[in-house]
């Protein structure tokens, strides 16, 4: 634990990953209304758009986490328009976290754990601008060794993930085209 004093710092989901995650819905769901409008599904198209919208708001949400960290702890929150039930923060005191443990995800990745002394675990937020800031400061409060700590994924996954997002988005554009000069 340092003795100089503690500013708080706050880190938020990268720019990068909400706009690449926001473009991937828009690109798979904004075909559907037109779609079920073309084919005369049972489904109305203007309960889709309610629907998509709906989604739209709740994955913007959840990209809206912020990890506040200062002097006593590290605190993972949302704004207050994003109701509790739908994401829970989590806030956990500097001298509770007794040691980060890495776990294995199903996809060959890992993922760091901060464990508590009562033995509660939190998950390590990943995807955030300044992870190696953020890193640096768990390890200057909590003298537990992060060098090995690295992001889930790098920008250059994303990068590619946004590179085919528009390309579906065009094929969406063209499929629209279709869709409305068939009628």
């Amino acid at each position: 634990m340092s003795d100089r004093p503690q500013e708080v710092d706050t880190f938020r989901i990268s720019p990068l990953i909400r706009g690449t995650l926001l473009s991937l819905y828009a690109a798979l769901t904004i075909p559907l209304p037109f779609l079920a409008e073309f084919t005369q599904a049972p489904v109305p198209a203007n309960w889709l758009w309610v629907g998509l919208g709906l989604g739209a708001i709740a994955l913007y949400g959840a990209l809206s986490e912020r990890v506040v960290v200062d002097g006593q702890g590290v605190q993972v929150t949302y704004p207050a328009w994003v109701p509790q039930l739908f994401r829970k923060g989590w806030q956990v005191a500097w001298e509770e976290i007794a040691a980060l443990k890495p776990r294995s995800t199903g996809q060959g990745g890992l993922v760091y754990y901060f464990v508590t002394k009562s033995g509660e675990g939190f998950l390590l937020p990943m995807r955030i601008v300044g992870f190696s800031r953020f890193v640096r400061r768990v390890q200057a409060e909590t003298g537990i060794d992060t060098t090995d700590v690295k992001p889930l994924s790098q920008p250059w996954m994303y990068i590619i993930l946004f590179g085919f997002t528009v390309l579906l988005l065009l094929i969406d554009a063209w499929t629209i085209g279709v869709a409305i000069g068939g009628q």
